[in-house]
């Protein structure tokens, strides 16, 4: 009796026992992200769409270049020794970068003066000591609250501390005209009834010193032109291509030894090419705090996730992305040139196809003999057949030396969180313009999407 209930119990036992293994073979639930902003780069799944429509220009922040009439004027009343380049409107219109030089200034360099939309000079930004180069850099964050801009050292300033501007014009011109009047008795009767709006002109604040380089760094300053600080102090290295993210909480760059600078300007100069400078992508925060991203070199401008979350770089064939948030960010390449080659090889057919059934046409109205008129009409119907190599399998990969739309990323427009966009073609920039090309210009985009991580993970 006792063995057969011994027996039962090991029976029921097993039976469980059996039940907790299979139940230990289960794959745990899982759960997607709620956004892509908690996706680390690493854990990205991607899918390439080849030969896609032009994306869409939303999320980009036009910055206005038409010359402001206000601030001309204002140059032309009262600042006749100064010469506005460009004026550069904030985002939201409250605020215009006046970008200007003096006549003994050295070419290329710029000064900086903030105004207010009605064109009243609220404050004087860069010091004398200072030199804004490339104007066409200068942007606005997003949220209108900094500028950015490349400057260094001006020629001739020996201390790294640009002192202020000795005097502001406009105020001035009015001191001086009042040492003046004390040497002319009639000068100053005339001074004494004069209005006092038209003898004291508002004194605008200097700027005050600030640290500058040998080599072109990245400034910032606030919206009315004050706290200007450099973000970036590497000297030796040289920053451009920066991009504010839409946040407006940091910089994506590009940097450059100025070895590299000057040897790719050589380059080019020997080619009598327009110079285009590559470096390496950096991550500028508004505090300073800097992270290099990759060791490679790229000419192409880096581009922000629409949450600010990560950014994109290209290299030749290859996109990366990199996370710009996180205590321990990752980054993820995404190697693309065997699908960008096989893409090549259906529109270089496609297109070949096309240019063939062009010619047939033209020969084919051209046909005097009907034999010639035969072959023509049979060519024709061979080129309006569907391009059948788009489904059918590829085995080998085609000879990129044959292709003629093969050609690296030259463009990135993170549109969506999950759609990020990238331009091929070729180009080639010349000084004479005339000789300049651009061809084979197609746009791709490539599709996110969270991998799925196991609940209690």
């Amino acid at each position: 009796m006792y063995q057969r209930k011994l027996a039962k119990l090991i029976i029921i036992w097993l039976v469980f026992s059996s039940f907790g293994c299979q139940r230990s073979n289960f794959q745990p639930p899982t759960v997607a992200p709620a956004t892509l902003r908690d996706v680390p780069a690493l854990k990205l799944n991607f899918r390439l769409e080849t030969d896609v429509p032009v994306p869409p220009a939303a999320g980009e922040t036009a910055q206005m270049e038409e010359r402001n009439v206000a601030v001309q004027t204002d140059f032309d009343q009262n600042r006749t020794q100064e010469l506005v380049d460009k004026t550069i409107v904030s985002p939201n219109k409250q605020r215009v970068l006046a970008v200007y030089h003096k006549a003994e200034d050295s070419q290329g360099d710029f000064r900086l003066d903030m105004y207010s939309a009605d064109g009243k000079l609220l404050r004087r930004i860069t010091p004398d000591g200072m030199a804004v180069h490339y104007p066409d850099t200068i942007v606005w964050s997003p949220d209108s609250a900094n500028v950015a801009f490349m400057a260094m050292t001006r020629a001739g300033q020996t201390s790294a501390l640009s002192s202020p501007t000795p005097v502001d014009n406009q105020a001035n011109t009015a001191s001086n005209s009042e040492i003046d009047a004390n040497t002319d008795v009639n000068t100053n009767a005339n001074m004494e009834n004069a209005s006092p709006a038209a003898t004291q002109p508002p004194i605008i604040e200097q700027p005050k010193a600030v640290l500058t380089f040998r080599t072109e760094q990245i400034y910032i300053s606030n919206a009315d032109g004050g706290d200007l600080k450099p973000v970036t102090q590497n000297e030796g290295l040289i920053y451009f291509y920066f991009v504010w993210s839409p946040d407006g909480s940091a910089l994506a760059a590009l940097a450059a030894t100025i070895q590299e600078w000057r040897f790719l300007q050589y380059q080019a100069e020997s080619r009598s090419e327009a110079f285009a400078p590559a470096g390496r992508p950096r991550l500028v925060e508004k505090t300073g705090r800097e992270r290099r991203l990759d060791d490679n070199l790229t000419i192409v401008h880096p581009a922000w996730s629409p949450d600010s979350a990560k950014v994109a770089v290209a290299f030749d064939k290859q996109v990366r992305i990199y996370d710009a948030i996180g205590d321990q960010p990752t980054q993820a390449a995404i190697p693309l040139r065997n699908q960008l080659l096989i893409s090549s090889k259906v529109f270089d057919d496609d297109l070949q196809q096309k240019e063939q059934s062009g010619n047939a046409n033209t020969d084919a109205n051209a046909a005097v003999n009907s034999n010639a008129q035969s072959n023509a009409n049979a060519q024709i119907n061979t080129n309006t057949q569907p391009n059948n190599a788009v489904n059918q399998p590829i085995g080998t990969l085609p000879d990129e030396n044959t292709l003629v739309s093969f050609n690296p990323i030259i463009d990135l427009k993170w549109t969506e969180d999950k759609m990020l966009y990238l331009q091929t073609g070729y180009i080639k920039q010349m000084k004479n313009e005339a000789d300049s090309a651009r061809s084979y210009l197609r746009w791709h985009r490539l599709i996110f999407s969270p991998q799925a991580v196991a609940l209690g993970n």
